[in-house]
Order: C-alpha cells, then sequence, then structure tokens
C-alpha cells in the first residue's frame, strides 16, 4: 500500500510540476521562445528561402527548420510553398487560396487553416507551384508521410517537462501558425494597415515593426517585392526575420539572392535618358510612392487653407479629407461610390487636378507593352518638360529628381 502511495505521489507531482518544476513565467518564457522560432522557421526557410528563393541556407541550417516544423506544425514544404505561390499567382481573385477581398474577412480570419488544408488537397496545384521544394528519402519517408507523428513528440515532450501545464503550452504551439500566419497574415495583411506601395492587390503592412510574426508584418512590402529577403524598405520599418538572416550569412550560413531596389540619385541631367527610363521603370513603386507623397502634401496644403479661412466643416473640407486618403492610389482601388466626391474635389483645384493626370500619364510609361525603348524616352522626356512648364511647385521638383535618377 505505501509502495502505491509512493507512486500515486509521484505521479501527482509529474502533473503538477512535471520533471522541470517550472514555474509559471518559465512555462510562458518556453512558450513564447519556441512559438518565436516556429514563426522564424516560417519566415526565413518556408517563406522567404522555399516559396521565393530569396535566399540560400546552409543544408544544416535548412534541415534544422525542416524537423522543428514538422514538431510544431506538421505542415508539408512543398503544399506550403505551392499554396503560398498560387497566392502570388492568383492574388485577390477567385482562385486566390485565402484572400479576404473575395471570400470574406471573417472567414479568412477564423477559417485560415480550413482553407489552407483543403487547397493541399488540390493536386493541380500542387503540381504546377510546388516544384523545386525537398524531395529527399526524409521527406518522402518521414516529414512528408507521417504529417501528425512530429506534433505528437511534441506534446509528449510538453507533458514530460510541465506536466498537466503541457498540453496548453502544446495548444498554443499548435495554435501559433494557424491564427498567426493562415489568419492575421492572410487576412488582415490584405485587408487592414498602411501602404508604401501600389502593388497590384490589396496587401498592407499590419504594422512598421516586424516582430511577433517575424517581420511577415510587413506585407504591402512583400507583395511589391516579393523576390526580396529583406522586408523592411523604409527607415522606421524593422524586420526582424531579416535580423536572423543576416546573422545567418555573417556566419556562413546563409546567402542573400536579393533585396529591395534603391531609387540611386545622381546629377540632374539636362534631358531624361535610357538610362533614366532604366532607374524609373526599375523603382516605379517607389517612384509612385514618391509622388504619392506629393500628392497628399498639395491636399494638405489646400487643407490648411480651409482650416485658416473658417471652413473645417463645409462639404469642401470633406472632399478634401477623402483626396488625401484616395487620391494618390491606382484609379481601379478606388471605391466607386466615392469617386464623384472625388472629381469634384479636382474639378475645384486646378494642382490637384494637374497632380493626377499626370500621375496616370507617369503611370503609363511602364504599363505600356506595345512600345519601344526609344518611344518610351521620349515620352519620359516629354513628361518632364510638361510638369517642369506646368506651374506646379511639387511637379517641377518631381521632374528634376526623375532626371536624377540613375541605373
Amino acid at each position: 500500500m505505501s509502495e502505491f502511495l509512493i507512486v500515486w505521489e509521484s505521479l501527482i507531482d509529474w502533473l503538477a510540476n512535471g520533471v522541470t518544476n517550472a514555474t509559471w513565467w518559465q512555462i510562458v518564457l518556453y512558450t513564447l521562445v519556441t512559438t518565436h522560432i516556429t514563426i522564424a522557421s516560417v519566415t526565413i526557410f518556408l517563406h522567404r528561402s522555399q516559396a521565393h528563393r530569396a535566399l540560400e541556407l546552409h543544408p544544416a541550417v535548412a534541415h534544422f527548420f525542416r524537423l522543428w516544423l514538422w514538431l510544431t506544425t506538421g505542415m508539408v514544404t512543398k503544399e506550403w510553398v505551392a499554396i503560398h505561390r498560387k497566392h502570388h499567382a492568383k492574388c485577390e481573385t477567385e482562385d486566390d487560396p485565402h484572400s479576404p477581398q473575395t471570400r470574406g474577412i471573417r472567414k479568412v480570419l477564423l477559417e485560415g487553416a480550413e482553407l489552407y488544408r483543403a487547397e493541399a488537397k488540390n493536386q493541380e496545384t500542387l503540381t504546377k507551384y510546388g516544384h523545386n521544394t525537398p524531395d529527399d528519402w526524409i521527406e518522402r519517408n518521414l516529414y512528408s508521410r507521417y504529417t501528425w507523428q512530429g506534433v505528437g513528440l511534441t506534446l509528449i515532450l510538453d507533458l514530460l517537462l510541465f506536466g498537466a501545464a503541457g498540453v496548453a503550452v502544446w495548444a498554443v504551439q499548435m495554435l501559433w501558425i494557424p491564427i498567426t500566419a493562415a489568419g492575421i497574415i492572410n487576412g488582415l495583411g490584405h485587408y487592414w494597415g498602411y501602404r508604401n506601395f501600389e502593388a497590384p492587390d490589396a496587401s498592407t503592412n499590419i504594422s512598421p515593426w516586424g516582430i511577433i510574426i517575424g517581420g511577415e508584418e510587413l506585407h504591402n512590402n512583400h507583395h511589391t517585392y516579393p523576390t526580396s529577403a529583406k522586408l523592411s524598405v523604409r527607415k522606421y520599418e524593422f524586420d526582424i526575420g531579416w535580423l536572423y538572416i543576416r546573422l545567418l550569412e555573417l556566419m556562413g550560413l546563409a546567402k542573400v539572392r536579393k533585396t529591395p531596389p534603391m531609387l540611386k540619385l545622381g546629377p540632374v541631367k539636362p534631358v531624361a535618358d535610357a538610362s533614366t527610363l532604366q532607374a524609373v521603370i526599375a523603382n516605379r513603386y517607389e517612384v509612385m510612392a514618391k509622388y504619392g507623397r506629393e500628392l497628399r502634401r498639395a491636399v494638405k496644403a489646400e487643407l490648411v487653407q480651409l482650416k485658416e479661412a473658417g471652413a473645417k466643416n463645409s462639404a469642401r473640407w470633406k472632399e478634401l479629407l477623402l483626396a488625401k486618403r484616395w487620391l494618390h492610389r491606382d484609379e481601379n482601388v478606388i471605391p466607386p461610390s466615392i469617386k464623384p466626391q472625388l472629381a469634384h474635389a479636382c474639378e475645384s483645384s486646378p494642382v490637384l487636378s494637374k497632380l493626377v493626370a499626370m500621375r496616370e500619364e507617369l503611370r503609363q510609361i511602364w504599363t505600356r507593352t506595345n512600345v519601344s525603348a526609344e518611344q518610351l524616352v521620349a515620352d519620359l522626356q516629354a513628361w518632364c518638360k510638361k510638369a517642369e512648364e506646368s506651374g506646379v511647385a511639387a511637379l517641377q521638383d518631381f521632374a528634376l529628381k526623375l532626371r536624377a535618377a540613375t541605373a
């Protein structure tokens, strides 16, 4: 009887404390560290390295990530990569596996994991978009074949370490990617946030500080430059995934293939030339972002004038507030319901009207595909000349900056 009591007390002690006898804050710290490693594995290995080939990883590092993801998510590399590549190829269409623009934000936030699992069963998706992913012996015979056994081992380990509390730890580990990646990134990252660039989709940056989700918070930046290993582009933005990549690179364990292009400015040329055209087209998203800032400054100046005139709550004030938010956006993404108000705002302001018209003319330089390079250079020269003769200071300054661009 005494031996039974000893065993019973030992079992109770293990259920209460596990083998580590860890305090609550130690358990929380362990959970945060392990889930962060999972996030790093997804963003560095699955996303930037495998899906977009933005960097090469040392085989030992790549296999660590594969093992970790097998243990903590059960996701198959080929499936994840194929679904993500299809998302980029079919973004915001009915064929996009998880766009809140077509499926609704509620469904993507709450059922993101289900959408992933459903698409993973689509063999056409895997065949078309899952190329050049791991296909070695261990992938075929363990990671892809026994997807749930890895997370089962993690459950056993958590129970051994923390007793009954290990179940809660394991639950958080299992929910981390479905909530953050399948829900927040795929949902909020195409629904709410700020945009640095007019990428041809609804992608947004959820936060300028990419820490909790490994840098994936900078989703608009990523959709603008999908093959870049670095997701931050502004001075105030921080991508912790890029920090880890740079550390791996310094240790000789990673090789970065591509980062976002940077618009280089040299001396102002008398006229735009082929090098100017090349620089403008290569950095077209940055060029349009800078132009957008000039447009918003022009709207802000008119708002200040209205405020000083005591017309802060007038109909004109409300139109300009809408203009500040939408005039720098591409025509096809502006809600039809507010287009009449934006049109009236421009009709009442020669400066805004000119800025909007010339924005579209500038965009035409790289959207036309049936025009020779020589003609595009001539068009760029004509645009700069027209801007400098417009009498609008913002356009004149912008034309000078364009003539300083160099490849």
